[in-house]
């Protein structure tokens, strides 16, 4: 299950460097192969900074772009196969991390096992044969089968999550809100432009294919590939755009739990939270109340075939990449190359390594911090941060349309910023996650672990602060207003956006465009609408709003006129 908490996570492609051999002096960091100074800088800025590198490093069919974001990805995915294979190599106690780590991996990796083997897990998940299921046995799967299926994680009509309560930030807050969509957004269901409804076809076409191929008579793929497409539909004309996505005032409704079961009567809210586990439901924040009463009109409109059908479809399309490579292939043919612009799938050893990553990605942080992020380069990027909170500053006291009480307000969320470095300082429990030798049963285990750890941490119980909402591999990074807080994982903390054997110079000009990146989303669009402590609620002035809006307004119409 996906959190939908508003974290603002940053992927840029930055200046490059090269590693430098240690040495007391620190180096500039700039490698000038990375240069083409066959463009004249004031003619073509952009290829004469980054023309060496490209030539460099060209872009090949695995990539529908490529920057060195992308390279330092790749890098790190060797790192972590590198971590991987020594655990894989070693005789590990059962029940370890360790074994846990390797098994997954390798369950990942056992293609003959995968293609020749993947049949009986398949069946043991779907338990359905299709239409040859009498009505009786439709409604019992209804009743048995897909509530099993939701607490493994396969998404159904709407989504659930436990976060921290937008208003009242120190506490949790079991969130509901619009989901349902296997593309994502609802423009890929209603705009008719050429390109999107082409998209479409290849949707339903990608549909029919996998169900065909996972033991669907032709007939019966295609009646799902319609029951899909018609039920998704109606849910996309009811949910709202990523723009209004963006509002959180607008998104923030919450009800008491007699409210909700009163105002969404539709849907059996006793027995969907009593499936989790989750007893004592209080309060809960509904984001999107016309995409939920969709589904209330879709539970009682459409027949138990229909239900079943989209139910089961989205859990084939959640298992396609970790059964056949056959259902893969029709994976990446649609999303990969129809939705993204690629060519080529990856190897299996990086989808393997983003599947331990995945599932067990705090356990294998602590392989990869321990050898590489020393304790001097967390010190140093602390530093960093703290220079640049300090720079920050200065710019809101110079800004001529903001009033001083506002300003006050403002330094006083920019000192309150609570920083994160490196990796957290407590880490997840994996003992209760148990990793075998198949691999749509490990990542099943993994989905269902997810959800059990949400609702034993999250559930009436306060925020905590030290979680982490990335792990310390991953190469990005990211601020969250509910905690007001900024996080730089060591995944990004290394060439070319931090290179502890260059000088100041080069790490603010690197690293530093990521610290600052994060640092003024906590004053953008969305971020200012937070207080120091991470609560909805405003803390401008009327005026200085007016003025931070007609600001917005003028990158709305240049970006409009694009």
């Amino acid at each position: 299950m996906k959190k939908n908490q508003i974290i603002m996570a940053f992927a840029l492609t930055a200046l490059a460097a090269a590693c430098t051999p240690e040495s007391k002096q620190l180096a500039s960091g700039i490698d000038l192969a990375n240069l083409d100074s066959t463009y004249l800088p004031g003619t073509d800025f952009y290829m004469y900074a980054t023309g060496g590198w490209q030539k460099a490093h060209p872009l090949t069919a695995e990539y529908s772009r490529f920057g060195s974001f992308d390279q330092l990805q790749e890098d790190n995915n060797k790192r972590l196969r590198s971590l991987i294979d020594s655990v894989a190599a070693q005789q590990n106690e059962k029940g370890s991390i360790e074994q846990k780590i390797a098994d997954l991996y390798n369950s990942a990796m056992d293609s003959v096992n995968l293609n020749e083997h993947y049949w009986g897990a398949l069946e043991e998940f779907l338990l359905c044969d299709g239409y040859q299921c009498e009505p009786e046995i439709t409604a019992n799967w209804l009743k048995e089968e897909w509530p099993r299926m939701q607490r493994q994680g396969v998404p159904g009509l709407f989504g659930m999550y436990i976060g921290a309560d937008e208003k009242d930030s120190k506490n949790n807050l079991v969130t509901i809100f619009q989901g349902g969509l296997t593309l994502g957004q609802k423009d890929y269901y209603l705009d008719q432009d050429p390109k999107t409804q082409e998209i479409r076809e290849a949707y339903k076409k990608y549909i029919a294919d996998l169900c065909q191929h996972t033991g669907f008579s032709e007939k019966d793929a295609q009646r799902i590939s319609k029951d899909v497409m018609r039920i998704e539909t109606r849910i996309a004309e009811a949910s709202k755009s990523r723009t209004e996505l963006r509002d959180p005032e607008a998104n923030y409704n919450k009800l008491s739990y007699a409210e909700l079961k009163e105002q969404f009567s539709g849907i059996d809210w006793d027995a969907y939270f009593g499936n989790f586990g989750m007893e004592g439901v209080k309060e809960v924040c509904l984001g999107q109340p016309l995409a939920i009463h969709e589904v209330e009109k879709v539970l009682k409109e459409e027949t138990p075939e229909a239900l079943q059908n989209i139910y089961l479809w989205h859990a084939i399309d959640m298992v396609s990449s970790f059964i056949d490579d056959e259902s893969r292939a029709l994976n990446f043919g649609f999303y990969g190359k129809v939705m993204s612009g690629k060519e080529e799938d990856r190897p299996r050893w990086k989808r393997a390594v983003s599947a331990v990553e995945g599932g067990l990605g705090e356990a294998l942080g602590q392989l990869y911090v321990a050898k590489y992020f020393p304790p001097e380069a967390k010190k140093r990027m602390e530093k960093l941060v703290s220079n640049l909170q300090v720079a920050l500053g200065e710019r809101i006291d110079v800004q001529e349309w903001m009033s001083d009480e506002t300003k006050k307000v403002a330094r006083e969320k920019l000192d309150a910023f609570y920083v994160k470095v490196g990796y957290p300082d407590k880490w997840k429990d994996y003992s209760d996650l148990e990793i075998g030798d198949s691999y749509l049963r490990n990542m099943l285990a993994v989905g269902e672990w997810e959800i059990k750890d949400m609702i034993k941490t999250k559930f009436n119980k306060p925020v905590d602060k030290d979680e982490w909402y990335m792990t310390p591999q991953t190469v990005n990074a990211y601020y969250n207003p509910t905690t007001n807080e900024i996080c730089f994982p060591a995944g990004i903390l290394q060439p070319p956006f931090f290179d502890m054997q260059a000088d100041d110079a080069f790490n603010y000009g690197a690293i530093g465009v990521v610290i600052g990146h994060e640092m003024t989303h906590g004053f953008d669009d969305q971020g200012s609408k937070y207080d120091k402590t991470g609560n909805l609620v405003t803390w401008w002035s009327e005026e200085d709003t007016k003025q931070f809006e007609e600001r917005i307004q003028v990158m709305r119409e240049f970006h409009d006129s694009i």
